[in-house]
Order: structure tokens, then sequence, then C-alpha cells
């Protein structure tokens, strides 16, 4: 099993930045692809970005692409959504999951993920 656990979020002003951090313990994260997804207030889980376990790829929902970017320090075993340009509309829980990569189709929903972290709130203000 993974656990995951995610830090970073507050509050933030729009147009400011915010990096969000999820950390992952109990077994290799390299062998993982790491995704985030959010959750806004009576709002559906939608898919923000994901980069596959081997780091060649990486994917981002068009309503944040250019704004958010995704790396990972396998290293360290945690992966980063650095956001900027922030906007009232990005408001929500932000949650790191994980999906087993290797020999698997990349797939970037909710029901594909294998652990879940809780979630980190961002609110950005106007």
């Amino acid at each position: 099993q993974v656990q995951l656990v995610e830090s970073g979020g507050g509050l933030v002003q729009a147009g400011g930045s915010l990096r969000l951090s999820c950390a992952a313990s109990g077994r290799s994260f390299s062998t993982y692809d790491m995704d985030w997804f959010r959750q806004a207030p009576g709002k559906e889980r939608e898919f923000v970005a994901a980069v596959t376990w081997s780091g060649s790829n990486t994917y981002y929902a068009d309503s944040v692409k250019g704004r958010f970017t995704m790396s990972r320090d396998n290293a360290k075993r945690t992966g980063y959504l650095q956001m900027n340009s922030l906007e009232p509309e990005d408001t929500a829980v932000y949650y790191c999951a994980v999906r087993y990569g290797p020999g698997r189709t990349v797939i970037l929903t909710p029901v594909a993920m294998d652990y879940w972290g809780k979630g980190t709130l961002v609110t950005v203000s106007s």
C-alpha cells in the first residue's frame, strides 16, 4: 500500500502562487503515476494534472494548462504541483492520488486511482 499526504494549501490572492506537495510512503514512489484532482463544494471531483511513473509524460486539464506545473522527486518520494496565476475558480480541496504505472495504460479518472491522500484546501480570494 501507499500512504499519501498533501500539504501546501492555504489562502492566496488572485494572481498569486502556491506549491502543493504530495509525500508518499509505504512503497516505491517511482513505480506510480501521480495525479492531482480537485473538488469544489457542490461540484464533482475533476482531474487537474498528472505525471507518469517514468516522468516522461505530463497531462493537464485545459482549465489549468499554462498555469500549473507538475513535477516529481523520486528520491524524496514527493510530487509537486506548482500553481501560478491562481484564480478564484481554482478554489477547491486538492487531492493527490497514485496509480501503479509499469505495463498499464495511463488513465486520468478518479476510479482508476489506486491510493488517495486526504486533500489540502486551496482558497483563492478575489
